[in-house]
């Protein structure tokens, strides 16, 4: 599984094929941050060429000589003694620089975000029309045994009116977490823009946080999200009303879940993704998917769409092997295919696409 995780968060970043083929280093096992039983903290960051590394935040202790070691293969080790339970701040200082914990997720929260538009004409930029709002939500997950995180977006006037809305669920891919869609996806600019102009109808998009395995995230949707949804917000709680979406490590989830329990989704759309038909395990729990619920799946949903940036996408040939496996079992579905890559501006350009083909 922690291979397997690499490969999709090498996929979610928009590194090109020939990325997967290269040498392992210590940073891809390493863990950035441990709390050792006698209450002391060992940070952690692969850093083989720097001359020197410490740390700072609120986390180190006022006027205090760190211990820090250098290890032979570029990892560097910083124990902070005594620390009280708490919530603290850290960054690491490489050679003078600050620089984020390049293992933790939320430095991913924090990123700069830079914006490129062509005279504020771009689909997905923040336009003067209504606006609908993000919600950060938190939840109990019976899958996991911990309360988890995901955003959900809510249609202009939410609060103000009592309609009832469709729900998308909508996955973000590895490395990447719940907030990304909102973010650099500009999920939320997209669909408002779309409402303005006609072109869709109002709903939900629940965006969660996908970084768990498969059989787990899919528990934790069927078991804890939809059934939270549902007795949270204003919404239609059934099959017609239910689309299920998402992109690379987020498309294997859709893919899994949508055909384990197409009877809850009336659209199933993975997009970038693909069953790896060299990892045997994967492959042939999509073969099992297949046979036993592909005849059912097209009683059932109204659109099974898959989505490509190309050939250029680093997904594409996956995708074709699953597609002749599709063939194979009879599953209906249809298939886009833009250039892009396995970028945020090809999964920009698919929930442009998608959301308007959802719901009719």
């Amino acid at each position: 599984m922690a291979s397997l995780f690499l490969v999709l968060l090498l996929c979610s970043n928009g590194l090109q094929a020939q990325s997967w083929v290269r040498n392992p280093t210590p940073n891809d096992t390493l863990q950035s941050t441990r709390i050792l039983d006698n209450g002391d903290v060992i940070l952690s960051i692969y850093a083989p060429q720097a001359d020197e590394v410490s740390a700072s935040g609120d986390i180190i202790p006022w006027g205090e000589r760190l211990d820090i070691n250098k290890a032979d293969n570029g990892v560097w080790t910083i124990r902070i003694p005594n620390v009280k339970p708490g919530a603290y701040r850290y960054s690491f200082v490489v050679d003078g620089v600050s620089v984020g914990d390049p293992k933790s997720i939320t430095v991913r929260e924090n990123q700069a975000l830079l914006n490129i538009s062509d005279n504020g004409s771009e689909f997905w930029e923040m336009k003067d029309v209504p606006h609908g709002d993000v919600r950060i939500v938190y939840y109990s997950s019976k899958a996991t045994g911990t309360t988890r995180r995901m955003h959900v977006y809510t249609p202009p006037g939410y609060d103000k009116g009592m309609e009832k809305f469709p729900v998308l669920y909508l996955l973000h891919g590895g490395g990447d977490n719940d907030r990304s869609w909102p973010t650099v996806g500009k999920a939320n600019f997209i669909l408002d823009n779309l409402l303005a102009e006609g072109k869709i109808k109002p709903m939900m998009v629940v965006m969660p946080d996908a970084s768990i395995d498969v059989p787990t995230f899919g528990k934790d949707l069927i078991e804890s999200i939809i059934p939270y949804v549902e007795n949270t917000y204003r919404v239609k709680a059934n099959a017609e009303n239910r689309a299920l979406s998402g992109l690379s490590m987020g498309g294997l989830h859709t893919l899994n879940t949508g055909l384990a329990h197409c009877e809850k989704f009336a659209y199933i759309l993975p997009l970038s993704t693909g069953w790896f038909n060299n990892n045997e395990e994967m492959w042939n729990e999509g073969n099992r998917l297949l046979k036993e619920n592909a005849e059912r799946c097209n009683k059932n949903t109204k659109l099974f769409w898959v989505a490509m940036g190309g050939k250029e996408d680093i997904a594409f040939q996956n995708c074709q092997n699953m597609m002749k496996l599709f063939d194979e079992y009879g599953l209906k579905y249809q298939y886009s295919e833009k250039p892009g890559g396995h970028t945020w501006h090809t999964w920009r350009d698919n929930l442009y696409d998608l959301s308007q083909m959802i719901f009719k």
